[in-house]
């Protein structure tokens, strides 16, 4: 791994280099994905030693840009391609999703099915050597800006609703796909609705075997939770980063004021120390509940820095800059009122407070789980609103 660092920085200096030609050649150096296949960004080792080869390229001139711009390829489509994608799907997808050449969206939820994924509606049926799928689906991140999705869909109604799915991956410039954009509180539409209709998939494009789509998709949504919550920063960045350098920028305050900082402080560095050991552990399958437990905290957590943060501003803080519709790529680096706008949603994406408390209580503390009446009903008998 120190000799793959070495000679990556040796031939590519980030502070001269474009960034997509250096992910481009830190992806080849297998310093992408380090816990990745040798050949296929990585290098067979413990994902626990990815932070350290970041901190060292970020010490060199490197930015993670990449990470922030595409996250649902990174954190999402890459390990679930990774686990269940022919040999051709890696060498066809990973390389240019790490590089930011090509962005991903995820396409699991629909009006009907939310938080129970596995309730979906969205068809497809085979034709020869296609697929041919019609349905909705909805919340679908920079669908807009996309050029492949993550979809599930329904493909034996007559199985049980978790054995009758089939995953695959999508062209989002073919015929019959639909993106209409969903405006938020922000003003900006980094939400979309996708509308399917008679579109056609090559059967090259599913991963995994037909019905087998939610034990795919389990890898994806376990990853999508380690994406957004556990991510390791610098100590002092992000939210509680801005927190603290409002507080310096503005001269201190009331005492009341500084010990509800403090306390968030502390609470934002617990949870950074515990990502870090949780990546620590990881083995290299899909990740355990510790995803879920990163992200349940950091969304609650987020919610209320940027709370204080609106409070601190005093009057100001009510006033937000625009809500002039814009379409957006990231939402990183905005002001803070932006900021408490778009954490409303961190309590949702990538599956709400609710089922991340459900997830840890059945999983992590054994506690009986949720009362599932229709789990061995075939899914066309499950009545819906």
């Amino acid at each position: 791994m120190r000799q793959a660092i070495d000679g990556l920085l040796a031939s590519h200096d980030p502070r001269v280099v474009p960034e997509e030609e250096f992910w481009e050649a830190q992806y080849d150096a297998g310093l992408a994905w380090v816990h990745f296949p040798e050949g296929f960004g990585g290098l067979g080792l413990s994902p626990g030693l990815q932070q350290e080869i970041d901190q060292a390229l970020e010490a060199a001139g490197s930015t993670r840009n990449n990470i922030v711009r595409n996250i649902i390829a990174i954190g999402m489509a890459g390990p679930t391609i990774v686990a269940h994608g022919t040999e051709e799907q890696k060498a066809r997808y990973l390389r240019p999703m790490f590089a930011t050449r090509e962005y991903w969206c995820q396409l699991f939820s629909e009006p009907g099915a939310g938080s129970d994924v596995a309730g979906l509606a969205s068809r497809a049926i085979k034709d020869g050597d296609e697929w041919v799928v019609n349905g909705q689906k909805v919340w679908t991140t920079i669908a807009h800006l996309s050029q492949w999705g993550l979809l599930i869909t329904r493909t034996d109604p007559d199985a049980p609703k978790h054995q009758g799915m089939t995953y695959f991956i999508l062209d989002m410039r073919s015929p019959g796909v639909e993106v209409r954009p969903l405006r938020q509180i922000t003003g900006e539409a980094e939400f979309n609705e996708v509308y399917l209709t008679d579109v056609r998939i090559p059967d090259e494009n599913r991963l995994g075997e037909p019905g087998d789509g939610w034990r795919v998709a389990l890898t994806t949504l376990m990853n999508e939770r380690v994406a957004i919550g556990s991510q390791v920063r610098p100590r002092e960045s992000g939210a509680i980063g801005e927190a603290v350098a409002m507080w310096k920028d503005g001269g201190g305050g009331d005492a009341r004021a500084r010990d509800e900082l403090v306390k968030l402080w502390i609470e934002a560095e617990v949870n950074r120390l515990t990502s870090i050991r949780a990546g620590q552990n990881r083995d290299q399958d899909t990740p355990g509940p510790e995803g879920s437990t990163g992200k349940l905290h950091w969304a609650e957590l987020n919610k209320r820095i940027y709370e204080w943060c609106v409070d601190y501003m005093g009057p100001e803080g009510m006033l937000y800059p625009s809500y002039e519709y814009r379409e957006t790529k990231s939402v990183a680096d905005r002001d803070v009122r932006h900021s408490f706008l778009r954490s409303r949603a961190n309590s949702i994406e990538g599956g709400t407070t609710e089922i991340m408390r459900n997830i840890l209580g059945e999983r992590v503390l054994g506690l009986p789980g949720e009362p599932r009446v229709d789990k061995d009903l075939p899914w066309a008998e499950v009545p819906r609103s």
